[in-house]
């Protein structure tokens, strides 16, 4: 028989102790919290056979997960209901034991299959944005922030988190808005003017001048690997773009003039530098600010700048067939869905997983644009989408593997 001392599980409730159990008899010493005076001992039994952790009046809670063999020992994590200054309550201690027992997820991999499912989202997004005609950019723009405003407005009301936020955190909140919704808008612009995938790739970059951009404003550690990652990635752009002056003038596999596939390339690689400085000012905030602000902000900032947009180049038009107008109302659904999905991966697991499930965008791009527009990818743009996702996916790797050793 072992004797263990429990400790509190979170700084946020200091009446839960957890304790390991790696024998098959534990012998628990609970203390009172000043001057750790003993005041009750709690014995658990592990019975192999019956699956059932018991104190020493024989009652139990049961577990449902599979025994270890007798003779190999078990490993479970127990929580015991501790009253400070009291003693423990060996009723309620057992009906913790179950309810901790319980709250474990159906599966451990629940938080990626969010992230897949937010990349399936915004990767059908880029698809209706490319199929729908004569609607500039802009304005399909402004119908996704009109929707994130309709469905967020009754969140931040009941949460009651306030439309403006902290005021030192307003300038940020702006910057945020801003950027965020210029990269929206060159993204859709991309699309439109250029192959999907290809347009796909380009944006995705942003996570490696995320960490150039870091480190230079907020003094982040920059190693040799990211500036390593920099050039694969402009080397990827490089492949998808295939300027004349080192491809020559003949270029295969562009959508109509190469003058367009320039601008989408352009517009492109300025809207993962905007998503960047956009990922750059939300660590800056870090956790001063709600998330349906954060998200408020890019809504109704988008929206007054795409209206003053639309009446500045004239572009606004009604789409010419009921198809598009429906198509427009579902990319704004789609907009709030994948938003959703992605937030709640990040909350279930780490940005780590996250990152390298969202590499799925470009997958699911080039499987839309040779299913639905009919393209088959070229050899270039595979070469660019290998050089991004790796550049991509080592930033992830890296920062998970930091982040592991040093918890």
């Amino acid at each position: 028989m072992n004797n263990f001392t429990g400790r509190s599980r979170n700084d946020e409730d200091e009446n839960v102790i957890s304790v390991e159990l790696d024998r098959e008899e534990i012998e628990i010493n609970c203390l009172e919290q000043e001057d750790e005076r003993e005041t009750e001992k709690i014995k658990l039994k592990n019975n192999s056979n019956s699956h059932h952790f018991t104190n020493d009046d024989g009652a139990g809670s049961t577990d449902n997960n599979t025994a270890s063999k007798r003779n190999a020992g078990v490993r479970k994590q127990l929580s015991v209901f501790m009253c400070c200054g009291q003693k423990a309550d060996t009723k309620k201690g057992k009906q913790a034991i179950s309810k901790d027992l319980e709250k474990k997820p159906a599966f451990t991999g629940i938080g990626l299959v969010y992230a897949l499912l937010a990349s399936f989202l915004f990767s059908v997004i880029a698809l209706l944005a490319k199929k729908i005609e004569g609607v500039h950019s802009v304005e399909i723009s402004l119908i996704r922030c009109f929707f994130q405003m309709l469905f967020l407005l009754p969140a931040i009301i009941y949460n009651k988190t306030g439309f403006l936020g902290p005021r030192d955190q307003r300038i940020f909140l702006f910057l945020r808005g801003f950027l965020g919704a210029n990269a929206m808008i060159l993204l859709f612009y991309a699309v439109q003017q250029m192959p999907l995938a290809d347009a796909t790739v380009i944006m995705f970059s942003n996570p490696v001048f995320t960490a150039i951009l870091a480190w230079i404003f907020l003094k982040e550690k920059c190693t040799i690997w990211d500036f390593v990652f920099t050039l694969f990635t402009l080397t990827g752009v490089i492949l998808i773009a295939r300027p004349p002056f080192l491809f020559g003038s003949r270029i295969e596999g562009i959508e109509g003039e190469y003058t367009n596939h320039m601008k989408g390339t352009i517009a492109a690689f300025a809207g993962a530098v905007g998503a960047a400085f956009t990922f750059v000012v939300l660590r800056k905030m870090g956790k001063s600010v709600h998330y349906y602000l954060s998200v408020w902000y890019y809504a109704v900032i988008g929206f007054i700048e795409c209206v003053i947009a639309l009446f500045a180049i004239q572009e606004w038009s009604i789409p010419y067939c009921g198809g598009d107008r429906w198509l427009l109302i579902l990319i704004g659904l789609l907009g709030v869905a994948g938003q959703a999905f992605l937030t709640k991966a990040l909350q279930l697991e780490k940005a780590g997983p996250v990152a390298l499930m969202r590499t799925m965008d470009v997958v699911f791009a080039f499987i839309f644009q040779f299913f639905f527009l009919n393209r088959a990818p070229t050899w270039w743009s595979f070469g660019g989408a290998f050089c991004v996702i790796s550049s991509t996916s080592g930033i992830a790797l890296r920062k998970w593997y930091i982040n592991t050793r040093s918890g």
